[in-house]
């Protein structure tokens, strides 16, 4: 009787609040960086304040996100841009931006120790014509595919932490299962009186 007493006192306490995570981004958007903060359960953190530091910590600027929980920033510097933002309730989101994107926004020579990040483009062959395209043009293209991809990632993350929830509550019935087992075979080798 008491383990059964126990045992409901156990089920109907008071459950901890279920934790999510803070997605934090940053990318090149054409002569901006555009970033995007929320949450994974798809709560997007709106006009929050970020805050931007270089990489000795003297801030570079200031942003606001949206009601999507986007920003957008002009750079003024090729140094690491450190994007940072406090969510309230212990939840800070911090990312970084390095040296060499930063450069490549600006148009400038990655600084001194800076890894480049470009990629060649392979040349055509064999009668095949490749075309080039303008600035203009490919930030248009750009723009296009941040704007599809935007609600693939909440959606990716929304999933992921319902998927780690559904893992949890089956870890805890596997386990309340096992004790649910062991006490019917206790119960059942049990001498009678």
């Amino acid at each position: 009787m008491k383990h059964l007493i126990l045992a409901l006192a156990v089920i109907v306490a008071p459950m901890p609040a279920l934790a999510h995570k803070v997605i934090a981004g940053v990318f090149p958007a054409g002569e901006a960086i555009e970033g995007e903060i929320g949450f994974s359960n798809g709560d997007m953190a709106t006009n929050a304040e970020v805050v931007v530091t270089g990489p000795d910590g003297v801030e570079l600027g200031r942003a606001i996100t949206d009601g999507d929980g986007f920003f957008t920033f002009v750079p003024s510097q090729p140094v690491a841009h450190v994007f940072s933002v406090n969510l309230g309730a212990g939840h800070v989101a911090e990312v970084t931006m390095p040296a060499d994107q930063v450069a490549e926004i600006l148009g400038e020579a990655a600084p001194e120790g800076a890894k480049s990040a470009t990629t060649e483009i392979p040349q055509a062959t064999g009668g095949v014509t490749v075309a080039t395209l303008t600035g203009t043009e490919r930030q248009a293209i750009a723009e296009a595919v941040r704007d599809e991809i935007r609600p693939l990632r909440r959606e990716i993350a929304a999933y992921k932490e319902h998927n780690g929830f559904q893992t949890i509550l089956g870890g805890i019935g596997y386990i309340v299962g096992l004790f649910g087992l062991g006490f019917y075979l206790a119960a059942r080798r049990k001498p009678e009186a």
